[in-house]
């Protein structure tokens, strides 16, 4: 028995939840899991849009099965050439041998570079706003290049208004219960979207606005991401909250306060600043550890709040050495639009 789940009478998802991963990339702790998108659409032709990571092919392929038998698929979308979207490739192409690999010349171009065996008789290559026809539903394409890959793209189904948004409005997270937005208490996804998206996406705000503006003008009925929920309640909502993360804007009034100390001094310190700034009317005021928190849950604080005080002990004529990452990703991110305050001793 498999989780597949209706997104119309036509598009299933046919995703995975990972639970077994413990950091994205390597280096962001997954806490809460996460979850690979994919999506069947059953039609004349039958389409795949983006495939998971190669370790949960044995569920993905099952899946598949499952709803189409031995139906032939006859193409696969690669929106994203990131390992945890084309893994299951190689083997798709060995079980199905009709399969065309529908993706911009950079796709094709990288999936090559990642050893994936691909003679041109198995390539579609798309350009920006050309049609792929299914039969009834019709997919065209939009480039979205640094979104956060230079090959990246988002698959656009014409029929039904839904956006295959790649990366783009995805979170950290399983599916645990329902996978729409209008089935869920939104509040951990939205976390866990900020966090993806500043860790993840965050260095690329101007591509970002480049590719909300592309789309600004195309009717969304709902945001079929590469991870995480499907959007279709609060699409106007996450769209909103995208433009803001892209322009480096703070969502929300308040202070965050990350220090580093080795024997309590610089840590007493922060806790006589976040005291202060309480008794002078500032409601929301978040204390890090860095020795504790990963940096990737106080960077996504970070980008959420005004204000940012961060303070640090000396270690070996240095700054102490858990607060390095941060101050890295920091200034790697250019981020911008906040107060800043430091202490130290």
């Amino acid at each position: 028995m498999y989780c597949c789940t209706k997104i119309n009478n036509d598009i299933i998802w046919i995703g995975v939840n990972d639970r077994k991963t413990e950091r994205f990339e390597n280096y962001i702790p997954l806490d809460n899991g996460v979850t690979y998108n994919s999506y069947l659409i059953l039609d004349e032709k039958i389409c795949i849009i983006d495939g998971v990571e190669e370790g949960e092919n044995g569920n993905f392929l099952g899946k598949i099965e499952a709803m189409i038998g031995t139906s032939p698929v006859d193409y696969i979308i690669v929106n994203h050439v990131e390992p945890d979207h084309s893994g299951s490739i190689k083997n798709m192409l060995k079980i199905y041998p009709e399969i065309k690999v529908v993706g911009n010349a950079k796709t094709i171009m990288m999936l090559k570079l990642l050893g994936v065996d691909l003679p041109d008789e198995r390539i579609v290559v798309v350009k920006e706003k050309d049609v792929l026809d299914l039969g009834k539903h019709k997919l065209t394409f939009y480039l979205m290049p640094m979104v956060h890959w230079p090959e990246s793209m988002a698959t656009y189904d014409m029929t039904d208004k839904i956006l295959f948004s790649n990366d783009a409005f995805g979170s950290f997270g399983t599916l645990d219960g329902g996978v729409f937005d209008d089935e869920v208490n939104t509040d951990f996804f939205t976390d866990e979207m900020r966090r993806y998206y500043s860790n993840i996406v965050g260095k690329f705000g101007a591509p970002v606005n480049a590719v909300l503006k592309k789309l600004s003008s195309v009717e969304i009925s709902c945001i079929c991401p590469s991870h995480g929920l499907i959007w279709r309640k609060y699409i106007k909502e996450i769209i909103e909250r995208y433009q803001k993360w892209a322009n480096m804007e703070p969502t929300k009034e308040g202070v965050v306060i990350v220090y580093g100390s080795m024997y309590g001094h610089t840590a007493e310190m922060a806790e006589v600043l976040g005291r202060e700034l309480g008794n002078r009317g500032i409601k929301d005021v978040i204390i890090y550890d860095s020795s504790k928190t990963d940096h990737s849950y106080i960077f996504s604080t970070i980008w959420k709040y005004k204000a940012l005080i961060l303070g640090s002990c000396a270690h070996n004529n240095d700054i102490y050495p858990k607060m390095e990452p941060l101050l890295h990703k920091l200034e790697n991110y250019g981020l911008k639009n906040r107060y800043l305050g430091i202490f130290g001793n």
